[in-house]
C-alpha cells in the first residue's frame, strides 16, 4: 500500500498538567476513554509520571523528570525545580551546566519539561504528538498564563486551549455521573506543590459553569516544606552550633527527607528523618536524627493553613451561596491527601471530601476530555468557565478602570468609550 493511499490516523490532543512539583499527562482513546500516559522510566512512586525537575550532568547533558529528580541531591547546582512559581516574572535561573553557570527563563525550563512530556507521549502513542491542552492555576494572570503558552510553542506543541486547573478536574469528576436532572454545586479545592485554587461550579445536564474562583500562586506543599526544612536545619544549629543553609547539598538533602517525611505522615503517627554524614565538625562527621510526629508536622504547616481560609470566604461570597450549599467537594493535588487539610477543608464546608477522583491525574484526564470536546471525540460536554482576576484599563490619573469584572463567564465582551487625556492627542500608550 503507497503512502498515500494509507488511511491517516486522527491526530490526537493530549492533556498536560503543568505543576509545580510533578507533571502529568493523559489522552483520551478511541473509545473516549481518559487514559494516564507513563513517562519513558515508567511511573514514580509518588504517583506522577513526570516530576518537573530539569537538570545538567557535569558533562552538561540534559536530564528532565524523574532521572533529574533522582539526582537531585548530589547535583544541587545542576538541578531546578519548582519553576512554575516564576513564570510570568522577569527571572533568570542560574543553573550550572557542565563546568559554566548558564541562565534560564522560567518559559525555557516549562519547555524542556513539555518537551519531555511531548517526546514521551508521542513515543507511547506511536505517534507524533503536536497539540496539547495545558492546565494553569486558576489565578494565574495574564502574563502566568503567556508565559505558560509560550512554553509549549518553545516545546513544539500547538497549545489548542489553556484551561484553569480546578475547571479540569471538575471534567474528570463530571464524565461519568448521571445527575438525573439535578445541579449539582461542586467545590474543587486544588491545592499543589505551589499553587491554592478554589472553584465552585455548577453540573448538570452535560453542562459545567464555573460561578467563582479564588486562588494563591504562592501558597502551596512547598510552603509547608520550606517549614519542614527550617525546624530541622533551626534544631541542628541549635544541637551543633552548625548554620546549614549555606550548604547547598545539605539543603537538599534535607528538602527531600522532609518532603518524604510529610508524605509518610498521612498514614502513620511518627517518622524519623536520618541524614548521616551531613557536615563535619572538628574534622568529624556529624548526622540528622530527629523524629518528626504528625503533632508537630501540623503545628508547622498551621500558618501556611490559616492562609486557606480567607480564600474560601471569598469564592464562597462570590458563588453567592453559603458553604453549605456545596453538594460535593473535589480535592486536588498531593497536600489534599494529608489528613490536617482534609479536616481543614471539611470543617470550612460541614462534609466530607469526595474520594472517587485520585487528586495526582484528574487535572490532566479533564485536559485530556477538553482536548476530545475540541477534537470532536466529546460531544456532551459544554465548559464554561470564567475569568479569574478583573480586566481593565489604566486612566488618568494611575486610575485602574474595570471593564470585565472577575468571575464574568467567558466569553465576554464589553465596551466603554474614553476620551483623550489631552487635545490632540497622536496616541494611547
Amino acid at each position: 500500500m503507497s503512502e498515500e493511499s494509507k488511511p491517516k490516523r486522527k491526530e490526537k490532543i493530549i492533556g498536560i498538567d503543568l505543576g509545580t512539583s510533578n507533571s502529568a499527562c493523559a489522552v483520551l482513546s478511541g473509545t473516549g476513554q481518559p487514559e494516564i500516559i507513563p513517562a519513558a522510566e515508567g511511573r514514580t512512586l509518588g504517583g506522577k509520571a513526570f516530576p518537573s525537575y530539569v537538570a545538567f550532568d557535569e558533562s552538561g547533558r540534559k536530564i528532565v523528570g524523574e532521572p533529574a529528580r533522582r539526582q537531585a541531591v548530589s547535583n544541587p547546582d545542576g538541578t531546578i525545580t519548582a519553576i512554575k512559581r516564576k513564570m510570568g516574572l522577569s527571572y533568570k535561573a542560574k543553573i550550572k551546566v557542565g563546568e559554566e553557570w548558564k541562565e534560564f527563563s522560567p518559559e525555557e525550563i516549562s519547555a524542556m519539561i513539555l518537551k519531555k512530556i511531548k517526546n514521551d507521549a508521542s513515543a507511547y502513542l506511536g505517534q507524533e504528538v503536536t497539540k496539547a491542552v495545558i492546565t494553569v492555576p486558576a489565578y494565574f494572570n495574564d502574563a502566568q498564563r503567556t508565559a505558560t503558552k509560550n512554553a509549549g510553542e518553545i516545546a513544539g506543541l500547538e497549545v489548542v486551549r489553556m484551561i484553569n486547573e480546578p475547571t479540569a478536574a471538575s471534567l474528570a469528576y463530571g464524565l461519568d455521573k448521571d445527575t438525573r436532572g439535578k445541579l449539582l454545586k461542586i467545590c474543587v479545592l486544588d491545592l499543589g506543590g505551589g499553587t491554592f485554587d478554589i472553584t465552585i461550579m455548577e453540573y448538570g445536564e452535560g453542562v459545567v459553569e464555573v460561578l467563582s474562583t479564588a486562588g494563591d500562586t504562592q501558597l502551596g506543599g512547598t510552603d509547608m516544606d520550606n517549614a519542614i526544612i527550617d525546624w530541622v536545619a533551626g534544631n541542628f544549629q541549635k544541637k551543633e552550633g552548625i548554620d546549614l543553609k549555606g550548604d547547598s547539598k545539605a539543603m537538599i538533602r534535607i528538602k527531600d527527607a522532609g518532603e518524604k517525611a510529610k508524605i509518610e505522615l498521612s498514614t502513620t503517627l511518627s517518622t524519623q528523618i536520618n541524614l548521616p554524614y551531613i557536615t563535619q565538625k572538628d574534622g568529624n562527621p556529624v548526622h540528622i536524627e530527629v523524629e518528626l510526629t504528625r503533632a508537630k508536622l501540623e503545628q508547622l504547616i498551621e500558618p501556611t493553613l490559616k492562609r486557606l481560609d480567607p480564600i474560601m470566604k471569598r469564592a464562597v461570597s462570590d458563588a453567592k451561596m453559603p458553604a453549605s450549599g456545596i453538594d460535593k467537594i473535589i480535592l486536588v493535588g498531593g497536600p489534599t491527601r494529608m489528613p490536617s487539610v482534609q479536616k481543614r477543608f471539611k470543617d470550612f464546608f460541614g462534609k466530607e471530601p469526595e474520594h472517587s477522583v485520585d487528586p495526582m491525574e484528574c487535572v490532566a484526564i479533564g485536559a485530556a476530555i477538553q482536548g476530545g470536546i475540541i477534537a470532536g471525540v466529546v460531544d456532551d460536554l459544554l465548559l464554561l468557565d470564567v475569568t479569574p482576576l478583573s480586566l481593565g484599563v489604566e486612566t488618568l490619573g494611575g486610575v485602574f478602570t474595570k471593564l470585565i469584572e472577575r468571575n464574568s463567564t467567558i466569553p465576554t465582551e464589553k465596551q466603554q468609550i474614553f476620551s483623550t487625556a489631552a487635545d490632540n492627542q497622536p496616541a494611547v500608550t
